[in-house]
């Protein structure tokens, strides 16, 4: 899915994610957790990023992968919010949330993978 950066996309982000993955028949607890990482990676290109923002999620093998690109060659950086910050925990909860997470495409890609559990989805 790709759109202009506009925040009124990071809403649509989220339904099309959970629709999509409710397709697939991923189990919920990781439709959830997939929501609210599509969430703060597409608000964190929206934010932050260049040109358009693109949305790409598949399955692969027991694998969900989730990437946001921004078009911007500056790397997401994980940051460690203290309690009076009123931003910065996005990437903070993306990396608790997933097995692995980086960027990729000289920081214009943001990226993340959660584990499925084997035979779970069609």
């Amino acid at each position: 899915m790709s759109f202009a950066s506009d925040p009124g996309f990071v809403s649509r982000s989220r339904r099309i994610t959970a629709a999509s993955l409710r397709h697939w028949k991923v189990p919920t607890a990781i439709i959830d957790d997939a929501v609210l990482i599509v969430s703060e990676l597409v608000t964190n290109a929206i934010e932050h990023g260049g040109r358009d923002t693109v949305l790409r999620i598949r399955l692969q093998g027991d694998d969900l992968c989730i990437e946001v690109a921004d078009g911007k060659q500056t790397p997401a950086v994980l940051q460690t919010p203290t309690e009076d910050s009123e931003s910065g925990r996005g990437l903070f909860l993306v990396a608790l949330l997933t097995d692995q997470w980086g960027t990729s495409d000289g920081g214009a890609t943001t990226w993340c993978t959660l584990r499925i559990p084997p035979g779970s989805t069609s």
